[in-house]
C-alpha cells in the first residue's frame, strides 16, 4: 500500500477503534467499511480489515457476519493479489462479496491521488 493511502487508511482504522471503544458500534463499523475500501488492492490491509470484522462479528454475537467473514478472510487478500476485486466493495456479510459498489467521493479522490493503475 502506498505510504501516503496508508495514513487515510490507518486514520480509519484508529477512527475505527475510538468508535468500538465509546461502544458506538454503527460509526464503528462505518470505519471498518470504508478501511475495507481504502485497503482492497493490498492483500496485508485487506486481509486484516476482514479480520476485524470477524472479530466485530463474534462480539456484536452476529452468525451472519462471523460465516460470512470466514471465507472472505481466507479469499480476499488472494483476490487483492491477482487484482480481482469488486471494486468499492464494504467487505461486510450484509453485501454479496463480489458486488462492485459505488465508492463516496472522498475515498475515491483518496484512491485516485494514491493507486498505481
Amino acid at each position: 500500500m502506498p505510504k501516503g493511502l496508508q495514513t487515510y487508511y490507518r486514520h480509519e482504522l484508529n477512527l475505527y477503534q475510538t468508535e468500538f471503544a465509546k461502544r458506538n458500534l454503527q460509526q464503528a463499523w462505518h470505519h471498518l467499511e470504508r478501511a475495507h475500501i481504502l485497503a482492497q488492492a493490498w492483500p496485508c490491509e485487506h486481509s486484516y480489515v476482514h479480520w476485524l470484522m470477524l472479530r466485530f462479528g463474534v462480539f456484536i454475537k452476529s452468525p451472519q457476519e462471523v460465516l460470512g467473514q470466514i471465507p472472505r478472510l481466507l479469499v480476499g487478500g488472494v483476490k487483492s493479489f491477482i487484482g480481482k476485486i469488486p471494486v468499492g466493495n464494504t467487505g461486510g456479510a450484509n453485501v454479496p462479496p463480489l458486488q462492485p459498489m459505488e465508492i463516496p467521493k472522498d475515498l475515491e479522490i483518496i484512491l485516485t491521488q494514491h493507486r498505481v493503475g
